[in-house]
Protein backbone atom coordinates (compact mmCIF):
# COMPACT_ATOMS: atom_id res chain seq x y z
CA UNK A 1 0.00 0.00 0.00
CA UNK A 2 1.46 3.27 -1.08
CA UNK A 3 0.58 6.52 0.60
CA UNK A 4 1.00 9.83 -1.08
CA UNK A 5 1.44 13.06 0.84
CA UNK A 6 0.96 16.37 -0.90
CA UNK A 7 1.81 19.67 0.73
CA UNK A 8 0.09 22.70 -0.67
CA UNK A 9 1.67 26.00 0.20
CA UNK A 10 -0.64 28.90 0.82
CA UNK A 11 -0.60 31.66 -1.74
CA UNK A 12 1.82 34.39 -0.81
CA UNK A 13 0.10 37.43 0.53
CA UNK A 14 0.61 40.77 -1.08
CA UNK A 15 3.68 42.64 0.01
CA UNK A 16 2.92 44.96 2.90
CA UNK A 17 4.38 48.45 2.34
CA UNK A 18 6.83 49.68 4.91
CA UNK A 19 5.03 53.02 5.19
CA UNK A 20 1.35 53.36 4.32
CA UNK A 21 0.96 57.03 3.46
CA UNK A 22 -2.70 56.70 2.54
CA UNK A 23 -3.57 55.06 5.83
CA UNK A 24 -1.59 57.71 7.71
CA UNK A 25 -3.41 60.57 5.96
CA UNK A 26 -6.83 59.02 6.59
CA UNK A 27 -6.05 58.30 10.24
CA UNK A 28 -4.74 61.83 10.83
CA UNK A 29 -7.82 63.28 9.17
CA UNK A 30 -10.04 61.18 11.43
CA UNK A 31 -8.28 62.69 14.43
CA UNK A 32 -9.16 66.19 13.32
CA UNK A 33 -10.64 66.97 16.72
CA UNK A 34 -7.15 66.78 18.17
CA UNK A 35 -5.50 69.14 15.74
CA UNK A 36 -8.57 71.41 15.69
CA UNK A 37 -8.23 71.68 19.46
CA UNK A 38 -4.49 72.29 19.22
CA UNK A 39 -5.02 74.98 16.58
CA UNK A 40 -7.66 76.66 18.75
CA UNK A 41 -5.37 76.44 21.77
CA UNK A 42 -2.55 78.02 19.76
CA UNK A 43 -4.89 80.78 18.59
CA UNK A 44 -5.96 81.58 22.14
CA UNK A 45 -2.38 81.39 23.42
CA UNK A 46 -1.18 83.81 20.73
CA UNK A 47 -3.98 86.25 21.53
CA UNK A 48 -3.21 85.98 25.25
CA UNK A 49 0.47 86.68 24.64
CA UNK A 50 -0.41 89.80 22.64
CA UNK A 51 -2.67 91.08 25.44
CA UNK A 52 -0.77 89.99 28.54
CA UNK A 53 2.80 90.43 27.25
CA UNK A 54 2.82 93.60 25.15
CA UNK A 55 6.18 94.63 23.63
CA UNK A 56 8.24 97.06 25.75
CA UNK A 57 8.53 100.75 24.78
CA UNK A 58 11.04 101.10 21.96
CA UNK A 59 12.61 103.68 19.68
CA UNK A 60 14.40 103.53 16.34
CA UNK A 61 16.91 105.69 14.50
CA UNK A 62 18.93 105.36 11.31
CA UNK A 63 22.53 106.35 10.69
CA UNK A 64 24.28 106.82 7.34
CA UNK A 65 27.81 105.46 7.67
CA UNK A 66 30.47 106.46 5.13
CA UNK A 67 33.69 104.51 4.69
CA UNK A 68 36.86 105.47 2.93
CA UNK A 69 37.06 101.95 1.52
CA UNK A 70 33.51 101.93 0.10
CA UNK A 71 33.22 99.98 -3.14
CA UNK A 72 30.16 99.32 -5.34
CA UNK A 73 30.72 95.57 -5.09
CA UNK A 74 31.07 95.50 -1.31
CA UNK A 75 29.32 92.44 0.18
CA UNK A 76 28.43 94.22 3.42
CA UNK A 77 31.59 93.39 5.35
CA UNK A 78 32.14 97.00 6.42
CA UNK A 79 28.55 97.35 7.65
CA UNK A 80 28.75 94.10 9.61
CA UNK A 81 31.86 95.46 11.26
CA UNK A 82 30.02 98.66 12.19
CA UNK A 83 27.14 96.64 13.67
CA UNK A 84 29.58 94.69 15.83
CA UNK A 85 31.30 97.90 16.91
CA UNK A 86 27.94 99.31 17.97
CA UNK A 87 27.63 96.42 20.41
CA UNK A 88 30.87 97.20 22.25
CA UNK A 89 31.22 98.58 25.74
CA UNK A 90 33.04 101.67 24.38
CA UNK A 91 29.96 102.84 22.47
CA UNK A 92 27.61 101.84 25.32
CA UNK A 93 29.70 103.67 27.95
CA UNK A 94 29.92 106.79 25.77
CA UNK A 95 26.13 106.83 25.31
CA UNK A 96 25.48 106.28 29.03
CA UNK A 97 27.96 109.02 29.88
CA UNK A 98 26.17 111.51 27.63
CA UNK A 99 22.87 110.52 29.30
CA UNK A 100 24.31 110.82 32.78
CA UNK A 101 23.19 107.27 33.58
CA UNK A 102 24.89 104.95 36.06
CA UNK A 103 23.71 101.76 34.41
CA UNK A 104 26.27 99.15 33.51
CA UNK A 105 27.34 99.03 29.90
CA UNK A 106 26.87 95.25 29.83
CA UNK A 107 23.23 95.61 30.89
CA UNK A 108 22.61 98.46 28.47
CA UNK A 109 24.00 96.43 25.56
CA UNK A 110 21.15 93.91 26.02
CA UNK A 111 18.55 96.62 25.36
CA UNK A 112 19.62 97.68 21.86
CA UNK A 113 20.76 96.17 18.60
CA UNK A 114 21.99 97.38 15.24
CA UNK A 115 20.86 96.12 11.85
CA UNK A 116 22.60 96.76 8.55
CA UNK A 117 19.91 97.76 6.03
CA UNK A 118 22.36 98.46 3.19
CA UNK A 119 26.12 98.78 2.81
CA UNK A 120 25.95 102.28 4.30
CA UNK A 121 22.69 102.49 6.25
CA UNK A 122 22.34 101.11 9.77
CA UNK A 123 19.22 100.99 11.95
CA UNK A 124 19.44 101.13 15.74
CA UNK A 125 16.57 99.70 17.83
CA UNK A 126 16.43 100.48 21.55
CA UNK A 127 14.05 99.32 24.29
CA UNK A 128 13.54 101.04 27.63
CA UNK A 129 11.05 101.57 30.42
CA UNK A 130 9.28 104.42 28.63
CA UNK A 131 9.05 105.93 25.17
CA UNK A 132 10.91 109.08 26.23
CA UNK A 133 13.76 107.07 27.71
CA UNK A 134 13.93 104.87 24.61
CA UNK A 135 14.11 107.92 22.32
CA UNK A 136 16.83 109.52 24.47
CA UNK A 137 18.89 106.33 24.50
CA UNK A 138 18.54 105.85 20.75
CA UNK A 139 19.67 109.41 20.12
CA UNK A 140 22.63 109.05 22.48
CA UNK A 141 23.66 105.77 20.86
CA UNK A 142 23.49 107.24 17.35
CA UNK A 143 25.53 110.28 18.36
CA UNK A 144 28.06 108.14 20.22
CA UNK A 145 28.48 105.87 17.20
CA UNK A 146 28.84 108.80 14.76
CA UNK A 147 31.40 110.48 17.03
CA UNK A 148 33.35 107.25 17.44
CA UNK A 149 33.25 106.50 13.71
CA UNK A 150 34.38 110.00 12.73
CA UNK A 151 37.15 109.93 15.31
CA UNK A 152 38.36 106.56 14.05
CA UNK A 153 38.37 107.84 10.47
CA UNK A 154 40.32 110.92 11.55
CA UNK A 155 42.82 108.85 13.46
CA UNK A 156 43.24 106.52 10.52
CA UNK A 157 43.76 109.40 8.06
CA UNK A 158 46.13 111.13 10.45
CA UNK A 159 48.17 108.00 10.99
CA UNK A 160 48.34 107.34 7.22
CA UNK A 161 49.31 110.93 6.47
CA UNK A 162 51.97 110.87 9.18
CA UNK A 163 53.40 107.64 7.84
CA UNK A 164 53.62 109.11 4.32
CA UNK A 165 55.14 112.36 5.65
CA UNK A 166 57.78 110.48 7.66
CA UNK A 167 58.68 108.47 4.61
CA UNK A 168 58.96 111.69 2.58
CA UNK A 169 61.22 113.27 5.23
CA UNK A 170 63.51 110.26 5.12
CA UNK A 171 63.69 110.61 1.35
CA UNK A 172 64.56 114.31 1.70
CA UNK A 173 67.40 113.56 4.11
CA UNK A 174 68.79 111.04 1.66
CA UNK A 175 68.40 113.60 -1.14
CA UNK A 176 70.41 116.12 0.83
CA UNK A 177 73.21 113.58 1.25
CA UNK A 178 73.17 112.83 -2.48
CA UNK A 179 73.30 116.55 -3.34
CA UNK A 180 76.20 117.04 -0.97
CA UNK A 181 78.11 114.18 -2.54
CA UNK A 182 77.50 115.54 -6.02
CA UNK A 183 78.74 118.98 -4.93
CA UNK A 184 81.99 117.58 -3.60
CA UNK A 185 82.85 115.93 -6.91
CA UNK A 186 83.59 117.49 -10.32
CA UNK A 187 83.74 115.50 -13.58
CA UNK A 188 86.59 117.68 -14.98
CA UNK A 189 88.85 117.13 -12.00
CA UNK A 190 88.48 113.37 -11.94
CA UNK A 191 87.36 111.77 -15.23
CA UNK A 192 87.43 108.28 -13.66
CA UNK A 193 84.58 109.24 -11.31
CA UNK A 194 82.26 110.24 -14.16
CA UNK A 195 80.31 106.98 -13.94
CA UNK A 196 79.84 107.37 -10.19
CA UNK A 197 78.57 110.90 -10.62
CA UNK A 198 76.06 109.77 -13.23
CA UNK A 199 74.62 107.21 -10.81
CA UNK A 200 74.32 109.91 -8.15
CA UNK A 201 72.37 112.12 -10.57
CA UNK A 202 70.04 109.21 -11.36
CA UNK A 203 69.52 108.56 -7.65
CA UNK A 204 68.71 112.24 -7.06
CA UNK A 205 66.11 112.21 -9.81
CA UNK A 206 64.51 109.06 -8.36
CA UNK A 207 64.40 110.59 -4.88
CA UNK A 208 62.79 113.78 -6.19
CA UNK A 209 60.11 111.72 -7.93
CA UNK A 210 59.38 109.65 -4.86
CA UNK A 211 59.27 112.70 -2.60
CA UNK A 212 56.70 114.30 -4.89
CA UNK A 213 54.67 111.07 -4.86
CA UNK A 214 54.69 110.91 -1.04
CA UNK A 215 53.63 114.55 -0.88
CA UNK A 216 50.69 113.84 -3.15
CA UNK A 217 49.61 110.73 -1.24
CA UNK A 218 49.84 112.56 2.09
CA UNK A 219 47.66 115.35 0.72
CA UNK A 220 45.14 112.81 -0.57
CA UNK A 221 45.04 111.11 2.84
CA UNK A 222 44.32 114.41 4.53
CA UNK A 223 41.70 115.54 2.01
CA UNK A 224 39.87 112.16 2.08
CA UNK A 225 38.79 112.52 5.72
CA UNK A 226 36.32 115.43 5.26
CA UNK A 227 34.23 113.36 2.84
CA UNK A 228 33.94 110.56 5.39
CA UNK A 229 33.15 113.01 8.19
CA UNK A 230 30.48 114.79 6.17
CA UNK A 231 28.96 111.51 4.93
CA UNK A 232 28.52 109.95 8.37
CA UNK A 233 25.40 111.42 9.95
CA UNK A 234 22.03 110.65 11.52
CA UNK A 235 19.54 110.58 8.65
CA UNK A 236 16.46 109.53 10.66
CA UNK A 237 16.07 111.12 14.07
CA UNK A 238 15.23 108.91 17.02
CA UNK A 239 11.48 108.32 17.35
CA UNK A 240 9.25 106.09 19.44
CA UNK A 241 7.77 103.01 17.83
CA UNK A 242 4.04 102.79 18.45
CA UNK A 243 2.62 99.27 18.67
CA UNK A 244 -0.95 98.59 17.58
CA UNK A 245 -2.73 96.17 19.91
CA UNK A 246 -5.25 94.95 17.29
CA UNK A 247 -2.47 94.33 14.78
CA UNK A 248 -0.34 92.53 17.36
CA UNK A 249 -3.39 90.55 18.47
CA UNK A 250 -4.14 89.37 14.93
CA UNK A 251 -0.50 88.64 14.14
CA UNK A 252 0.21 86.68 17.32
CA UNK A 253 -3.09 84.82 17.06
CA UNK A 254 -2.32 83.73 13.48
CA UNK A 255 1.17 82.63 14.48
CA UNK A 256 -0.25 80.67 17.41
CA UNK A 257 -2.89 79.15 15.13
CA UNK A 258 -0.28 77.93 12.64
CA UNK A 259 2.03 76.60 15.35
CA UNK A 260 -0.85 74.87 17.13
CA UNK A 261 -2.07 73.32 13.90
CA UNK A 262 1.40 72.03 13.04
CA UNK A 263 1.85 70.65 16.56
CA UNK A 264 -1.58 69.00 16.42
CA UNK A 265 -0.87 67.37 13.06
CA UNK A 266 2.50 66.15 14.33
CA UNK A 267 0.95 64.69 17.49
CA UNK A 268 -1.82 63.05 15.48
CA UNK A 269 0.68 61.53 13.04
CA UNK A 270 2.90 60.23 15.84
CA UNK A 271 -0.11 58.81 17.67
CA UNK A 272 -1.31 57.05 14.53
CA UNK A 273 2.07 55.45 13.91
CA UNK A 274 2.52 54.39 17.53
CA UNK A 275 -1.00 53.04 18.09
CA UNK A 276 -1.24 51.31 14.66
CA UNK A 277 -5.04 51.24 14.44
CA UNK A 278 -6.23 50.40 10.92
CA UNK A 279 -8.91 52.63 9.42
CA UNK A 280 -8.96 51.59 5.76
CA UNK A 281 -11.27 48.82 4.54
CA UNK A 282 -8.46 46.82 3.02
CA UNK A 283 -6.40 46.86 6.25
CA UNK A 284 -9.31 45.86 8.49
CA UNK A 285 -10.34 43.08 6.12
CA UNK A 286 -6.76 41.80 5.83
CA UNK A 287 -6.22 41.78 9.60
CA UNK A 288 -9.53 40.06 10.37
CA UNK A 289 -9.36 37.66 7.42
CA UNK A 290 -12.90 38.51 6.33
CA UNK A 291 -14.46 40.83 3.77
CA UNK A 292 -16.31 44.03 4.56
CA UNK A 293 -19.96 43.47 3.62
CA UNK A 294 -21.48 46.79 4.70
CA UNK A 295 -20.66 50.21 6.10
CA UNK A 296 -22.69 52.27 8.53
CA UNK A 297 -22.08 55.62 10.21
CA UNK A 298 -21.43 55.75 13.93
CA UNK A 299 -24.19 58.30 14.41
CA UNK A 300 -27.17 59.45 12.39
CA UNK A 301 -24.97 61.92 10.54
CA UNK A 302 -25.84 65.14 8.82
CA UNK A 303 -29.31 65.86 7.50
CA UNK A 304 -28.47 65.31 3.82
CA UNK A 305 -26.84 61.94 4.61
CA UNK A 306 -29.56 60.46 6.78
CA UNK A 307 -31.55 59.08 3.86
CA UNK A 308 -28.52 57.37 2.39
CA UNK A 309 -27.53 55.99 5.80
CA UNK A 310 -31.07 54.73 6.38
CA UNK A 311 -31.01 52.97 3.01
CA UNK A 312 -27.66 51.32 3.85
CA UNK A 313 -29.03 50.15 7.20
CA UNK A 314 -32.14 48.67 5.61
CA UNK A 315 -30.04 46.86 3.02
CA UNK A 316 -27.80 45.41 5.74
CA UNK A 317 -30.84 44.32 7.77
CA UNK A 318 -32.26 42.52 4.72
CA UNK A 319 -28.92 40.77 4.09
CA UNK A 320 -28.57 39.58 7.65
CA UNK A 321 -32.23 38.55 7.84
CA UNK A 322 -31.81 36.34 4.75
CA UNK A 323 -28.66 34.87 6.24
CA UNK A 324 -30.33 34.01 9.56
CA UNK A 325 -33.42 32.71 7.76
CA UNK A 326 -31.45 30.42 5.47
CA UNK A 327 -28.93 29.19 8.05
CA UNK A 328 -29.35 26.09 10.17
CA UNK A 329 -26.87 27.44 12.70
CA UNK A 330 -27.31 30.46 14.98
CA UNK A 331 -25.65 33.69 13.92
CA UNK A 332 -24.07 36.20 16.27
CA UNK A 333 -23.02 39.83 16.01
CA UNK A 334 -19.74 40.54 17.79
CA UNK A 335 -18.82 44.17 18.25
CA UNK A 336 -15.53 45.97 18.69
CA UNK A 337 -15.90 49.57 19.79
CA UNK A 338 -19.56 49.97 18.73
CA UNK A 339 -21.87 48.14 21.16
CA UNK A 340 -24.79 50.48 20.50
CA UNK A 341 -24.60 49.95 16.73
CA UNK A 342 -24.38 46.16 17.11
CA UNK A 343 -27.43 46.20 19.41
CA UNK A 344 -29.42 48.30 16.94
CA UNK A 345 -28.52 45.98 14.06
CA UNK A 346 -29.55 42.91 16.07
CA UNK A 347 -32.91 44.47 16.98
CA UNK A 348 -33.54 45.49 13.36
CA UNK A 349 -32.83 41.94 12.16
CA UNK A 350 -35.07 40.54 14.90
CA UNK A 351 -37.92 42.87 13.93
CA UNK A 352 -37.53 41.73 10.30
CA UNK A 353 -37.85 38.07 11.34
CA UNK A 354 -40.33 38.25 14.19
CA UNK A 355 -43.30 38.11 11.81
CA UNK A 356 -42.15 34.69 10.59
CA UNK A 357 -41.80 33.12 13.99
CA UNK A 358 -40.35 33.54 17.47
CA UNK A 359 -36.98 35.30 17.55
CA UNK A 360 -34.77 35.74 20.59
CA UNK A 361 -31.86 38.14 20.84
CA UNK A 362 -29.22 36.93 23.32
CA UNK A 363 -27.52 39.89 24.95
CA UNK A 364 -23.93 38.96 25.71
CA UNK A 365 -22.67 42.53 25.91
CA UNK A 366 -21.00 43.74 29.12
CA UNK A 367 -23.71 45.04 31.47
CA UNK A 368 -26.58 43.44 29.52
CA UNK A 369 -28.00 46.86 28.70
CA UNK A 370 -29.95 45.45 25.76
CA UNK A 371 -31.71 42.85 27.93
CA UNK A 372 -32.80 45.49 30.43
CA UNK A 373 -34.31 47.83 27.86
CA UNK A 374 -38.08 48.16 27.69
CA UNK A 375 -39.63 45.97 25.03
CA UNK A 376 -41.66 47.77 22.41
CA UNK A 377 -44.31 46.48 20.06
CA UNK A 378 -42.79 44.43 17.25
CA UNK A 379 -39.48 43.87 19.07
CA UNK A 380 -38.08 40.37 19.46
CA UNK A 381 -37.53 38.80 22.85
CA UNK A 382 -34.25 39.75 24.51
CA UNK A 383 -32.57 37.64 27.19
CA UNK A 384 -29.26 37.96 28.97
CA UNK A 385 -26.29 35.85 28.11
CA UNK A 386 -26.69 33.75 31.25
CA UNK A 387 -30.06 32.52 29.94
CA UNK A 388 -28.81 31.52 26.52
CA UNK A 389 -29.08 27.82 27.34
CA UNK A 390 -32.80 28.18 28.13
CA UNK A 391 -33.70 29.40 24.66
CA UNK A 392 -35.63 26.76 22.72
CA UNK A 393 -34.08 25.27 19.62
CA UNK A 394 -37.32 26.00 17.79
CA UNK A 395 -36.67 29.74 18.03
CA UNK A 396 -34.36 31.71 15.85
CA UNK A 397 -31.46 33.07 17.90
CA UNK A 398 -29.38 36.16 17.24
CA UNK A 399 -26.51 36.65 19.64
CA UNK A 400 -24.91 40.00 20.42
CA UNK A 401 -21.53 40.00 22.09
CA UNK A 402 -18.18 41.72 22.27
CA UNK A 403 -14.65 40.86 21.21
CA UNK A 404 -13.08 43.73 23.16
CA UNK A 405 -10.14 43.00 25.48
CA UNK A 406 -11.32 40.86 28.40
CA UNK A 407 -13.72 38.77 26.31
CA UNK A 408 -14.48 35.24 27.50
CA UNK A 409 -13.76 33.55 24.19
CA UNK A 410 -15.14 30.14 25.16
CA UNK A 411 -18.59 31.66 25.84
CA UNK A 412 -19.02 32.94 22.29
CA UNK A 413 -20.45 29.57 21.19
CA UNK A 414 -23.60 30.29 23.21
CA UNK A 415 -24.18 33.40 21.10
CA UNK A 416 -23.73 31.73 17.72
CA UNK A 417 -21.60 29.25 15.84
CA UNK A 418 -20.99 31.74 13.03
CA UNK A 419 -20.59 35.45 13.40
CA UNK A 420 -20.64 38.84 11.76
CA UNK A 421 -18.09 41.23 13.21
CA UNK A 422 -19.27 44.81 13.77
CA UNK A 423 -16.06 46.82 13.98
CA UNK A 424 -15.57 50.53 14.36
CA UNK A 425 -12.84 51.84 12.09
CA UNK A 426 -9.75 52.97 13.96
CA UNK A 427 -10.86 51.49 17.30
CA UNK A 428 -8.81 48.30 17.53
CA UNK A 429 -5.11 47.96 16.88
CA UNK A 430 -3.76 45.67 14.18
CA UNK A 431 -2.44 43.30 16.85
CA UNK A 432 -5.86 43.04 18.51
CA UNK A 433 -7.61 42.43 15.18
CA UNK A 434 -5.19 39.54 14.65
CA UNK A 435 -6.02 38.28 18.12
CA UNK A 436 -9.75 38.36 17.40
CA UNK A 437 -9.31 36.46 14.14
CA UNK A 438 -7.13 33.79 15.77
CA UNK A 439 -9.36 33.38 18.82
CA UNK A 440 -12.44 32.92 16.63
CA UNK A 441 -10.56 30.45 14.49
CA UNK A 442 -9.54 28.60 17.65
CA UNK A 443 -13.19 28.35 18.67
CA UNK A 444 -14.17 27.25 15.14
CA UNK A 445 -16.47 30.21 14.69
CA UNK A 446 -16.27 31.33 11.07
CA UNK A 447 -16.53 35.04 10.31
CA UNK A 448 -19.06 35.47 7.51
CA UNK A 449 -18.45 39.19 7.09
CA UNK A 450 -17.45 42.47 8.66
CA UNK A 451 -19.75 45.46 9.14
CA UNK A 452 -17.59 48.56 9.26
CA UNK A 453 -18.86 51.35 11.51
CA UNK A 454 -17.79 54.96 11.07
CA UNK A 455 -15.79 54.45 7.85
CA UNK A 456 -13.82 57.24 6.28
CA UNK A 457 -16.02 58.81 3.57
CA UNK A 458 -12.99 59.25 1.28
CA UNK A 459 -11.78 55.67 1.62
CA UNK A 460 -11.57 54.14 -1.85
CA UNK A 461 -9.75 50.94 -0.90
CA UNK A 462 -11.22 47.48 -1.49
CA UNK A 463 -12.31 45.57 1.58
CA UNK A 464 -12.83 42.32 -0.31
CA UNK A 465 -10.80 39.16 0.30
CA UNK A 466 -11.15 37.08 -2.84
CA UNK A 467 -9.92 33.95 -1.07
CA UNK A 468 -12.71 34.30 1.49
CA UNK A 469 -15.80 33.57 -0.66
CA UNK A 470 -16.56 30.50 1.41
CA UNK A 471 -17.53 32.75 4.30
CA UNK A 472 -18.63 36.04 2.72
CA UNK A 473 -22.38 36.59 2.54
CA UNK A 474 -22.27 37.29 -1.18
CA UNK A 475 -20.44 34.00 -1.84
CA UNK A 476 -22.62 31.63 0.18
CA UNK A 477 -25.22 31.19 -2.55
CA UNK A 478 -23.11 31.63 -5.67
CA UNK A 479 -23.53 29.02 -8.32
CA UNK A 480 -21.85 28.39 -11.59
CA UNK A 481 -24.09 28.25 -14.67
CA UNK A 482 -25.81 24.96 -15.34
CA UNK A 483 -23.95 22.74 -17.75
CA UNK A 484 -25.69 19.74 -19.34
CA UNK A 485 -28.61 20.07 -16.93
CA UNK A 486 -26.39 19.68 -13.89
CA UNK A 487 -25.83 22.49 -11.38
CA UNK A 488 -22.12 22.89 -10.64
CA UNK A 489 -21.34 24.46 -7.34
CA UNK A 490 -18.38 26.81 -7.01
CA UNK A 491 -15.45 24.93 -5.58
CA UNK A 492 -14.67 26.36 -2.20
CA UNK A 493 -11.22 26.59 -0.68
CA UNK A 494 -10.36 25.25 2.69
CA UNK A 495 -11.38 27.65 5.50
CA UNK A 496 -8.75 30.17 6.42
CA UNK A 497 -9.36 30.54 10.12
CA UNK A 498 -6.60 32.93 11.03
CA UNK A 499 -6.13 36.39 9.58
CA UNK A 500 -3.59 36.69 6.83
CA UNK A 501 -1.42 39.49 8.14
CA UNK A 502 2.16 40.45 8.26
CA UNK A 503 2.86 38.29 11.33
CA UNK A 504 0.82 35.24 10.32
CA UNK A 505 3.24 32.34 10.33
CA UNK A 506 0.86 29.37 10.16
CA UNK A 507 1.38 26.84 7.40
CA UNK A 508 -1.44 25.73 5.13
CA UNK A 509 -1.27 22.02 4.44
Amino acid sequence: MTSTRTNTTAEPSAAVPLFDLQGLVVAVRRRRRLWYAMALLGLLAGAAVAVLLPPPPSAVTKVLVAHKEDQPNDTGTLMRTDVQLLGTTRIAESALKSLGSRDKAEDFMKDYRGTGLTNNLMQIDVTADSDAQAVARAKALAEAFVTDHVQRMKDTAKAESKALTDQRDRMRKELEQVNATIGERSPESDPQNAASIESLFARRAELNSRIADFDQRADEARTGTPDVIAGTQIVDAARAVHHSLPKALVTDALIGLVLGLVAGLALAAVGVVVRDRPVLRRDIAANLGASVIAELPHRSGRLWRRRRNRTAGERLTAHLARTVRGSTEPVSLLELGCARNASAIALDVGRALVAEGPVTVIDGLPGSQLARRRKQQGDPSVVGGERAATVSDQERRIGVGSVAPGTAWTDLHYLGTQTVLVVRAGHGSAAWLHTVARQLADQHIPVIGVVLIDPDPRDRTDGTLWDGLHTALRGRSERLPRQNGTELRRTERQPIWAAQGRDNDQEAR
